[in-house]
């Protein structure tokens, strides 16, 4: 089933977010002297490890056979939306060039679309 590598494909692309940005974490802070970081998937979008996690936790329960699973997971999407904007505002405050970065790289999860 197609659902399989799409699942696998979220793990990878958050282990190439971690080998990107050694200060990528589940909580966020911003730690002295730390750079905004716009290189590999940063290039494209402001927040990849969000999406590589959307991509594990949406195919997950296809990729496994439990389609009533899908709907709860669901509730990920405006989850993840509402944490976005609760960090951006925390980086805007707290890391400098981060506005800049988000002048450069306008969407935040799914290129071209948000």
């Amino acid at each position: 089933m197609a659902a399989n590598p799409i699942a696998f494909l979220g793990y990878v692309f958050i282990i190439i977010v971690f080998r990107e940005n050694s200060y990528a974490s589940s909580n966020i802070t911003v730690e002295e002297e730390q750079p905004v970081i716009a290189t590999g998937p940063y290039a494209l979008i402001r927040h990849p490890m969000y999406t590589g996690m959307l991509l594990m936790i949406l195919f997950a329960p296809l990729a496994l056979g439990s389609y009533c699973a899908v709907i709860p997971t669901l509730l990920f999407i405006p989850w993840t939306v509402i944490r976005i904007k609760n960090e951006e505002e925390l980086l805007l405050e707290n890391l400098p060039g981060y506005q800049d970065y988000c002048a450069k790289i306008s969407y935040r999860l799914i290129p071209w679309v948000w």
